[in-house]
């Protein structure tokens, strides 16, 4: 009977992944080739993430040996390992570098344990419980409940910019069977569905018991991108949250630019989050990503809609308006979390028009941002300032904007008052600012100084904000955005 059962979970399986893999299409499989730099540009299986894969060295043929010796048990090779090395043995990759080759190793190690292990690790989601988290709760408070935690340690994936973290997690998570109870997400997005389900069950006594069961009955592997903590009311939830959810089995992969010891360092009430600090370095194998190459500044830049000067806010409003064609433009309204709305000044044709001001000095944070570009794939937005200590509030809104937006996949036509680097020249962190020579006493340089903003979680994030920027207007970018929004259905005008 359970071979009976096993079987019919088996074919289900097949039936959802062949669904999953008519509904990506054509999309899956397009690749973009670069003819001035010598590497390929790959959009990977749902569009969902891309990156450049530079030939740093030739290591073909020493992947294939160590490829070939991958197995999941029945004779079947599989996993992100191999997948690489079809890839670059179909030419739609070239060779990666080292320290992405050890990555893969690594992730090729989580996902043969995880294969080995998959009953252990409950992540046959027709084999698992079909309880909800609220349900279980409930009995939690009349039965005894034990300890479960996940035989198998995850993975937190941390190196600089641009290294490719994002592309490999994803080569991993798309190796993963379809019926495994699986979820990748990116952390601003993660953090606000926590806060949503927070409020919903408000007023039971522990609530984070319960947001803890909801998430590890959809998801019991959790690959979270980009994880960073900023912000104080994120680092007091964080450690009893996933305190619940490795007690409930949940496996951990994350990409993050920064080690787990430097998370939220310099934070307010930091003392309370390094408890969560522990349980990562506990219950995940910490691999750093050491390549110094970003591969998105190895772009073609300067092809896009980045337009340098503040006196350029014309020019901006005649691309704006080709973009939009004959569809008029108007004021319009977006819908974000808890109900909340958020007003777009010009938006027609998936292109939304803001002044800088309107979108990054007020009140808005990631939920705004993820709400808007659920609606656009253009953001127009004029008069981007150099960042400084008078406006650090909102560079850090904007650093927040240009991660949603990349996450998304938008795309940016904007003014700014200097190129990426100029726009967070002033911006470092505590070991830059002991390390900057002494400036002389010109006045420009007093006023500088003046406005020199010392903040390491900024000065770490805008490297990566700097990277995406260059990325965002590069020729590469633009043509895989256009792929994108032919492979969609229209967007839907409300004007």
């Amino acid at each position: 009977m359970r071979t009976l059962a096993r079987s019919v979970r088996q074919f289900r399986s097949i039936l959802r992944c062949q669904g999953e893999n008519n509904a990506i299409g054509l999309t899956r499989r397009t690749y973009l080739a670069s003819q001035r730099s010598n590497f390929r540009y790959e959009v990977i299986r749902n569009m969902q993430i891309h990156r450049y894969l530079h030939p740093l060295s030739t290591i073909s043929r020493y992947l294939s040996s160590e490829a070939v010796q991958v197995s999941t048990g029945d004779g079947i090779k599989g996993g992100p390992l191999v997948e690489y090395e079809r890839r670059v043995a179909a030419g739609e990759l070239f060779d990666g570098d080292l320290c992405q080759l050890d990555t893969l190793r690594e992730l090729q190690r989580l996902y043969d344990e995880l294969v080995e292990k998959a009953d252990k690790c409950r992540l046959d989601r027709y084999a698992s419980s079909e309880q909800s988290g609220r349900s279980r709760w409930l009995w939690s408070r009349f039965l005894p409940q034990t300890s479960s935690s996940s035989p198998v340690k995850g993975l937190y994936l941390y190196g600089g910019v641009g290294t490719g973290k994002t592309m490999l997690m994803d080569l991993f998570y798309h190796q993963l069977p379809c019926n495994w109870r699986k979820r990748r997400i990116h952390f601003h997005d993660f953090m606000l569905n926590v806060h949503s389900r927070l409020q919903r069950h408000r007023g039971v006594a522990d609530p984070l018991d319960v947001v803890a069961d909801e998430i590890s009955d959809d998801a019991i592997l959790l690959c979270i991108d980009e994880f960073m903590v900023t912000d104080v009311a994120d680092a007091l939830i964080l450690n009893r949250l996933f305190g619940h959810l490795f007690s409930n089995g949940v496996i951990l992969v994350s990409t993050s630019n920064r080690a787990p010891d430097n998370l939220y360092e310099g934070g307010l009430q930091r003392d309370l989050f390094l408890p969560f600090i522990s349980t990562v370095k506990e219950r995940c194998v910490v691999h750093e990503i050491g390549s110094s190459v970003d591969y998105r500044k190895m772009t073609s830049g300067e092809q896009g809609f980045y337009l340098v000067g503040l006196d350029m806010s014309g020019l901006l409003k005649v691309k704006f308006h080709q973009l939009i064609g004959d569809h008029q433009a108007q004021p319009q309204e977006v819908e974000v979390v808890m109900g909340r709305k958020l007003k777009v000044p010009l938006g027609a044709n998936g292109c939304a028009y803001f002044p800088f001001e309107e979108l990054c000095d007020r009140p808005l944070g990631a939920a705004d941002y993820f709400g808007l570009f659920k609606k656009f794939h253009t953001l127009a937005l004029d008069g981007v300032p150099i960042f400084g200590l008078h406006n650090r509030t909102a560079a850090y809104r904007f650093v927040t904007l240009i991660d949603v937006m990349y996450e998304n996949k938008g795309r940016l036509l904007c003014t700014a008052e200097g190129s990426p680097y100029e726009l967070f020249e002033r911006i470092v962190t505590i070991s830059e600012a002991k390390n900057m020579a002494p400036r002389t006493s010109s006045r420009s340089n007093k006023k500088d100084l003046a406005d020199l903003c010392v903040d390491n979680e900024l000065g770490f994030a805008k490297d990566r904000t700097v990277s995406r920027l260059t990325e965002i207007n590069s020729k590469e970018y633009l043509e895989q955005h256009t792929a994108i929004l032919a492979a969609k259905q229209p967007y839907r005008d409300s004007s």
